[in-house]
């Protein structure tokens, strides 16, 4: 008896559990056809029977049907194509024409509308690839066909699913984005000089209309003669400002301060004056944004290295290692600081123009779904310059070299006149100039001769004969050293034998200097003046073979003249 208890006691719990889902089923069946469509007692019954050519199974049909016959210009037609359930039935037939010919206008003069980007299953369900969207797979019963900025205001134009009954349900648009038709007619409309346009220039011929054709080039030379005219001015106010870093600035904008005169003059044309196809229009709103945004960037880059001219002239002055450490390392955070700034320019400029462009929200999935192949490529053809970049800031951080350090880079005296982001500019002791990359600076080992102090022990090295006196020449070293201005620590004059062969001995003396360059130039002139005394005064310490070819020394100068003479009269005599 137990065992048969429990099994009908499980039975009813499977009942229970199959009748539950069934419901469940049922509730979820009912909403998920209630979330399809709004269900309405009647559509449009002021206009009449729709025709055949207004196809409305789709979103994507229902939009081309409503294109094609506007540009017919069969209205009453493509009204069909509208909700007009807050008309009456007397005003459907009077103002659903009109509506649809202003729908027609603002669809092909506001925003660029792909018909090939909507929808085309009757459901508008969302396709793609599982995890590109969180929606995939759900079906909607309005989506959004353009969406226009009317004084700051967005309005948008949405479609909406319909059904009447057990008919087939249809897309029109909605009755709030019918409502807006005046407000954005009055915007995107016709413009007062069109009204004066001849009506056989105003069919399309092609993407455009035919007067636009005519238009657009005219347009654009008047944009540029604006734009020729503000550079020309900026340029006599540059001649005209006293010399100096205001005038260097006003001739370093004269380009960009022309771009944003043109963008202007252009937006203000097609706000008040005439107004182009969507096409048209677009791409103009495009360059603009991307150019005023530039131009105002490259005007605040402009007006940044104009001051650090300044600062550079004032605190710096000209660039080389005889400035103290401390204005140099001011000067490379200077230039390090000059980067962060572009940098942030330039991400807040792209910021800018993606968050300004609606372009872009509707090629908004593609992005992302091409992000990852973008980055590798990004990755692969940029990997030179990404290198050089963040080298470039790893040198003005640890700063193993300033603007104006010395440096020996490849045998070459350099000093370090700035450092960019993907070069290195080097002006060589001959006033030559080393554009180096940052990637193959930071690979080679390089001497800095500014790294610590200017201070450099410099030596120079004799070659003379086993007999030549070291401590006359000692003396004459100290003494034609101390003659140098540029030699400093005279305690540390030095001057020893440092190497010595069957016939010759190495002498080497050492000398601080105050700076590299001085310190050659000192060590060149001691050179020279221990060379001539040893010439005039003591010939005989050259080093030399000696070979018996005569009773005089040539090596030995006067001195071996006279002595040789005195030889050959005590020959003589003795004869």
């Amino acid at each position: 008896m137990k065992a048969n208890g429990s099994w009908l006691a499980w039975g009813l719990v499977v009942l229970a559990l199959t009748f539950s889902n069934l419901c469940a089923a049922q509730t979820q069946g009912g909403e998920s056809e209630d979330s399809r469509w709004f269900t309405v007692d009647s559509l449009n019954n002021g206009l009449g029977e729709a025709p055949e050519e207004a196809v409305r199974v789709t979103p994507r049909e229902s939009i081309r049907s409503f294109l094609d016959l506007t540009g017919q210009e069969e209205y009453e037609a493509a009204a069909h194509m509208l909700n007009l359930a807050e008309f009456s039935e007397d005003e459907q037939r009077e103002q659903g024409s009109e509506l649809a010919r202003q729908l027609a206008e603002i669809l092909q003069r506001g925003e660029w509308l792909s018909v090939s980007d909507l929808p085309g299953r009757e459901d508008a369900l969302i396709e793609g690839a599982a995890g590109e969207n969180p929606r995939v797979g759900e079906t909607r019963r309005n989506i959004e066909v353009s969406s226009l900025k009317v004084n700051g205001e967005t309005y948008d134009i949405r479609l909406g699913r319909y059904r009447v009954g057990e008919e087939e349900p249809v897309w029109l648009i909605m009755p709030i984005s019918v409502s807006y038709i005046p407000v954005l007619y009055e915007q995107y409309g016709p413009s007062m000089l069109e009204s004066y346009i001849p009506e056989r220039l105003q069919s399309s011929f092609g993407i455009l209309r035919i007067w636009e054709w005519l238009a657009i080039p005219i347009f654009l030379i008047f944009v540029g003669v604006v734009g020729w005219g503000v550079h020309c001015l900026v340029g006599l106010m540059s001649k005209w400002l006293p010399s100096g870093v205001s005038s260097i600035f006003a001739s370093q904008i004269g380009m960009p301060a022309a771009l944003i005169a043109m963008s202007l003059v252009t937006q203000m044309l097609l706000d008040y004056v005439v107004s182009f196809s969507a096409v048209a229009t677009t791409t103009f709103r495009v360059l603009l944004i991307s150019i005023l945004a530039w131009g105002v960037g490259t005007i605040a880059l402009r007006l940044v290295d104009t001051i650090m001219l300044r600062l550079t002239r004032r605190i710096v002055g000209e660039i080389d290692d005889t400035k103290p450490r401390d204005e140099r390392r001011l000067l490379t955070s200077l230039y390090a600081l000059r980067r962060a700034i572009i940098l942030i320019t330039v991400t807040g400029v792209s910021i800018y123009i993606l968050g300004q462009v609606q372009l872009f929200e509707s090629l908004g999935l593609s992005i992302l779904a091409s992000a990852s192949v973008l980055a590798v490529l990004v990755g692969v053809a940029g990997q030179a310059v990404l290198g050089n970049i963040l080298a470039s800031f790893q040198l003005s951080f640890a700063k193993p070299i300033r603007i104006g350090d010395l440096v020996i880079f490849e045998d070459q005296w350099c000093y370090v006149e700035g450092i960019f982001y993907t070069f290195i500019r080097l002006r060589t002791w001959d006033e030559r100039r080393l554009i180096v990359p940052v990637t193959y600076f930071t690979s080679k080992p390089f001497e800095n001769l500014s790294v610590k102090s200017t201070k450099m022990y410099r030596f120079l090295e004799l070659t003379l004969h086993l007999s030549a006196d070291i401590g006359v020449l000692r003396d004459k070293f100290i003494e034609f050293a101390k003659e140098e201005d540029s030699v400093i620590e005279h305690h540390k004059l030095l001057c020893y034998v440092t190497a010595q062969t069957g016939t010759a001995q190495t002498v080497s003396c050492y000398l601080m200097t105050s700076d590299p360059l001085a310190g050659w130039a000192a060590e060149m002139s001691v050179r020279e003046k221990l060379l001539a005394y040893i010439r005039d005064n003591h010939p005989e310490w050259w080093p030399r073979e000696i070979v018996v070819i005569s009773h005089h020394d040539i090596a030995r100068g006067e001195h071996g003249k006279r002595a040789s003479g005195t030889e050959s009269a005590e020959k003589d005599s003795s004869e």
